[in-house]
């Protein structure tokens, strides 16, 4: 039989590697000028594989519809994307998190591998080549048209990905062509995206600190619910906050009931602890210490032990204990003050930053028209669906790139 896979991705790479081995005729077509664009920035460039956890547990990891990946996830595992990558010579290490990364901590060593696999399969890759549609007669494909001729098929693999990072190729194409042979759409948003804080102007000051360690909430207002708690790393931006923790917490909070409206009424909080090690007690008495040492600075100058120096002024602020005030001068409820605003750093959060800047798409193909056991068009026979198109989305950690192999190499295989 014959199969084009549409878009050399993760997801389609994995698909052709998958359908050729059951032995049928691949060729998969991509518009760029090279395959796995967007794998290359994946991990700040250092490219996250996959998660060392069990792959049992991922679906925990994966708010966006993970029951629907339960089959895609046995097919192909995290330990059998690591074997594949072995095999190529590419060894791999664990990281915080249970992260896997290349050892080289070059992304260009995970995609060259895929590129020798395809290589050795004997699978023919069409770079500069834009499908316009996916043709079919009596709801079953027979090939796709391109920009530049029509080329038949037994099977179609969709796997253009969804809509951010467009320069890498991601523009949302399939979805459209998906639409075209009458497939539901579910609402597209950006997921692990950065966001923008009320307070930017405070964040823009602290622009570049990376915070280790701390707890974070996102609360809702509205109802007082906590709607996403972490602990871990984030990292202020000119506009307001971005890093591992903040972007996980935003696949949660695109799934708040009118997200868009608890914004625009600054009723979402977020919640910064940045002493999560210390009891509000405990952090007193080490406050107590700090100051004993100090006892003749001033407040300003009493607190560099205790945080990084761009946070100081801001902490001053949000204390307001008059910064040239000397430390033995400072009262009890002064302190205790002071401790409130370091176990509670409150940040109103304004909106999302775009889809362009999002890691990964929310929404895609609607999973309740695709086979989940195969990744099959419950309405076109013959045409499947792979990666990030699909309606599934997952935190930051290699969650997402897993679900791109896993559900390629089952529609390969299907």
């Amino acid at each position: 039989m014959k199969v084009i896979v549409i878009g050399g991705g993760p997801a389609g790479m994995l698909a052709a590697i998958s359908a050729r081995k059951n032995g049928n005729e691949v060729i998969i077509l991509e518009k760029m000028n090279m395959c796995g664009k967007k794998l290359l920035i994946t991990g700040k460039g250092r490219c996250n594989i996959t998660s060392s956890i069990d792959i049992s547990e991922f679906i925990n990891y994966i708010p966006g519809n993970g029951k629907f990946l339960y089959s895609a996830f046995n097919n192909f595992t995290n330990k059998d994307i690591i074997s594949l990558l072995n095999k190529h010579n590419v060894k791999t290490k664990n990281e915080r998190g249970n992260r896997v990364f290349p050892e080289s901590d070059k992304s260009l060593d995970v995609l060259n591998a895929l590129m020798q696999e395809l290589k050795e399969q004997k699978i023919e890759i069409k770079t500069n080549t834009e499908v316009l549609e996916i043709l079919q007669e009596n709801n079953r494909v027979i090939g796709v048209k391109t920009s530049q001729e029509t080329i038949l098929a037994d099977k179609v693999i969709l796997a253009t990905g969804g809509k951010s990072y467009p320069t890498t190729g991601s523009t949302g194409d399939g979805y459209k062509m998906a639409q075209k042979l009458g497939h539901t759409i579910t609402t597209i948003r950006p997921s692990l995206v950065p966001l923008v804080a009320k307070e930017q102007d405070t964040c823009k000051r602290m622009q570049g600190l990376s915070l280790r360690n701390v707890s974070i909430k996102f609360k809702n207002l509205e109802n007082g619910k906590e709607i996403y708690d972490d602990f871990g790393e984030m990292l202020f931006t000119h506009f307001g906050v971005s890093g591992p923790t903040i972007l996980s917490g935003t696949a949660h909070l695109l799934r708040v009931k009118n997200i868009d409206e608890l914004l625009k009424q600054n009723k979402i909080i977020l919640s910064i602890d940045l002493k999560p090690a210390l009891s509000e007690e405990k952090l007193d008495n080490r406050i107590i210490q700090d100051f004993k040492k100090f006892n003749n600075k001033q407040y300003k100058n009493s607190l560099e032990e205790l945080l990084p120096q761009k946070m100081i002024p801001i902490i001053i602020e949000k204390t307001n204990i008059n910064p040239n005030k000397k430390v033995c001068e400072i009262t009890k409820e002064e302190r205790q003050k002071l401790v409130k605003v370091l176990k509670n750093f409150t940040l109103t959060i304004k909106e999302f930053r775009s889809i362009e800047e999002a890691i990964v798409t929310s929404g895609g193909i609607n999973i309740k028209e695709i086979n989940s056991k195969t990744m099959e068009s419950k309405i076109v026979r013959g045409l499947f669906f792979a990666g990030e198109i699909i309606d599934v989305d997952a935190y930051t950690g290699g969650f997402n790139l897993q679900i791109a192999y896993s559900t390629g190499y089952t529609a390969g295989m299907n």
